[in-house]
C-alpha cells in the first residue's frame, strides 16, 4: 500500500521572539500565506492544514487554506502538529508520512519538502528526518535563533543546539562542516505519536529545541541534507528585510 502524506503547517500567534508574526506582511502578504501557498504546490500530498490556536489566523485563511484547530497549551511545534493530523485524519496509519512545514519558513521551496520525504519512502530503518543544510555565515552561526545539528556519517542526528556547533578552534569557515536545521521535520506517525507521548526532555527544554526530546526515545532521527541557497527563517522583525531582499531579487514580489 502506498504511505500517505499529510502536510501540516503549524502556525500560532504567540511566539515569543516576534508575537503575531504569522500575518506579517512580506511583499504585500502575509507570511503565512507564503509557507502555505508553497506547500501546496508538492505534488504528493493527501492533504494539507494550517495548524493553530489562533482565531485570527483562522479568519485570515478562512476559504482558502483547510484549518486545524488544535490546544493553545503546546510550546512545541510538533506536538500540535500531531494532535491536528488525529484531529482531521479519520483513520491514522502507523506509516502515514506527517510532514511538519514550520510558518516562518516563507523561503520554502517543493524540492526541501521532497528532499524531507524522500529517506523515509526509500529506507524501511528511518521513521523521522530533519531538513539541513550548510552554513555559509559566521553571523548565523553563531545566532541562537538559528538552531544548529551535529550528525554523524550515516547521517544520524547526535544533538541539536542554539550555541554554535561543531567547536571551531580556528575560527568558523566552511570547511568546519557546520549546518542548521531548516524547518521541515518528516515522522511516520508511529514515531510521531511515540514523540508526542512523551514529555519533554531536560536537553529539550534547556535548548528550546523538539528535537532533543527524540534522543530519550528509542528511534533515531536522520538529516535530509540540501545544497547552501538564501533561505531565512523568520524569528525577529529584522529577518522580515532579509526574506523581503531575496524574494525581490528573485521577482517573487506582490509589490
Amino acid at each position: 500500500m502506498t504511505q500517505r502524506v499529510f502536510g501540516i503547517i503549524p502556525a500560532r500567534m504567540g511566539a515569543s521572539r516576534f508575537p503575531g508574526k504569522p500575518l506579517v506582511e512580506i511583499c504585500g502578504k502575509s507570511m503565512i500565506r507564503h509557507v502555505a501557498e508553497t506547500t501546496l504546490k508538492f505534488s504528493e500530498w493527501n492533504a494539507v492544514y494550517v495548524a493553530t490556536c489562533d482565531d485570527e489566523i483562522v479568519e485570515h485563511l478562512k476559504g482558502d487554506y483547510k484549518v486545524a484547530l488544535t490546544s493553545s497549551h503546546h510550546t512545541r511545534a510538533l506536538d500540535r502538529v500531531a494532535e491536528a493530523y488525529i484531529n482531521e485524519c479519520s483513520d491514522p496509519r502507523d506509516d502515514d508520512i506527517i510532514v511538519c512545514v514550520q510558518g516562518d519558513e516563507p523561503l520554502l521551496d517543493v524540492n526541501m519538502i521532497a528532499a524531507t520525504i524522500t529517506p523515509i519512502k526509500n529506507s524501511s530503518h528511518i521513521r523521522a528526518t530533519v531538513l539541513a543544510m550548510p552554513i555559509r555565515n559566521e553571523k548565523i552561526w553563531k545566532n541562537p535563533d538559528t538552531v544548529k545539528l551535529l550528525f554523524n556519517d550515516e547521517g544520524k542526528v547526535l544533538y541539536t543546539s542554539r550555541t554554535p556547533v561543531p567547536y571551531a578552534k580556528n575560527g568558523f569557515s566552511n570547511d568546519l562542516g557546520a549546518y542548521r536545521i531548516v524547518g521541515v521535520f518528516a515522522f511516520e506517525w508511529a514515531a510521531l505519536k511515540e514523540f508526542t507521548e512523551a514529555p519533554e526532555s531536560r536537553l529539550e527544554q534547556l535548548e528550546a529545541c523538539d528535537s532533543n526530546r527524540i534522543f530519550e526515545l528509542n528511534f533515531d532521527q536522520y538529516v535530509a541534507r540540501i545544497d547552501y541557497s538564501e533561505c531565512f527563517s523568520v524569528d525577529s522583525p529584522e529577518d522580515i528585510l532579509l526574506v523581503e531582499k531575496v524574494l525581490k531579487k528573485s521577482g517573487q514580489t506582490n509589490v
